[in-house]
């Protein structure tokens, strides 16, 4: 988080500000409310006297069980938030910047003014309670494993084809309790370690998979902040909890993703991080729906060039052949 070092420009930006309490829109499930919640500590860290008050929204996406590549894709997890925050009935939004499409533009007159420092970008396999296998290298051929993202299934069955992957959304208790009840046959799910750790089912992890066994979602691990533009005291105070170097990673991401024009049934992977020698390290891969197809790109710029970074990984991948891949899972 940075932090204004002279308390005068902060106290003229609150000054600004509309009167309290500022409404906090987020979705109702319980990683949203984990993630609503530290958006209003990180606030009241830099403007404890600034009351907040959040407003829970669902979304066609918390109501809609089924598949999302047939419903409408990620950003029916940001209509309903983003029409609320447009229309005034709340001031703030809060978004899982990995449910933002990339294909379809903001709504006019919104910005991502924040972007809190990045969780553990990690996917994490946990299994059915009781099961006696830790790994996905031990489960037997035909194995049901459950998980509700394409980019995951398409690496799933790139490196354990004989596994079966099934869909299984849902917010993240009750999906664990449906994997216990035996839902589907399915033995072990993956999903994302760091959500697993905001709603306190961080034991419940069987075992971490590190970037290189399962590339991330472009955003993957970050909350995104969002006001309207014109509103400029909001946008000011929520500058003061973004994270400099969280932001650079996603606009290297989040540019590669632009150019790729990836739709809402497209398994592309993408994660920016900056190497010990200062350097920013920005991969991309774009998979077939059964992984059986790839392509990937690794390349490295200064911090500076977070946006030319981006391009270059997503024209080596578009050289490689991902428009194709990507036509051919459209939805």
């Amino acid at each position: 988080m940075t932090t204004d070092p002279d308390p005068a420009p902060l106290a003229d930006r609150l000054a600004r500000l509309p009167p309290s309490p500022l409404r906090l829109g987020a979705r109702t499930s319980h990683l949203a409310r984990a993630y609503a919640q530290r958006v209003i500590d990180a606030l009241h860290q830099v403007a404890p006297e600034v009351e907040i008050e959040p407003v829970g929204i669902e979304t066609t996406g918390d109501r809609s069980p089924g598949d999302l590549s047939k419903l409408g894709g990620k950003g029916l997890f940001m209509k309903e938030i983003d029409t609320a925050l447009s229309s005034g009935r709340i001031d703030i939004a809060v978004h899982c910047l990995k449910d933002v499409p990339a294909d379809v533009p903001l709504p006019p007159g919104l910005v991502f003014a924040a972007y809190l420092e990045r969780d553990d970008v990690r996917d994490a396999v946990v299994f059915r309670a009781g099961s006696t296998y830790t790994r996905l290298e031990d489960l037997p051929p035909g194995t049901r494993i459950g998980t509700s993202a394409v980019r995951r299934k398409a690496q799933i069955l790139r490196r354990h084809p004989d596994l079966r992957v099934e869909r299984f959304r849902g917010n993240v208790v009750p999906r664990l309790a449906r994997l216990d009840e035996g839902e589907g046959g399915v033995e072990a799910l993956v999903l994302a370690a760091c959500g697993l750790e905001k709603v306190g089912m961080g034991h419940r992890i069987g075992r971490r998979l590190d970037v290189g066994e399962m590339c991330p979602a472009v955003g993957g691990g970050v909350i995104g902040v969002q006001c309207r533009r014109p509103d400029e005291g909001i946008a000011e105070l929520l500058r003061s909890i973004d994270h400099p170097e969280t932001r650079t990673h996603v606009t290297a991401e989040r540019t590669m993703l632009h150019l790729l024009q990836g739709h809402c049934n497209s398994p592309i992977a993408g994660h920016c991080h900056t190497t010990p020698d200062g350097r920013l390290s920005l991969i991309g891969m774009v998979f077939s729906r059964d992984g059986g197809t790839f392509v990937h790109a690794h390349g490295h710029d200064t911090p500076d060039r977070a946006a030319e970074l981006g391009t270059h990984v997503a024209t080596t991948l578009l050289g490689q052949g991902a428009r194709d891949i990507i036509a051919d899972t459209r939805c």
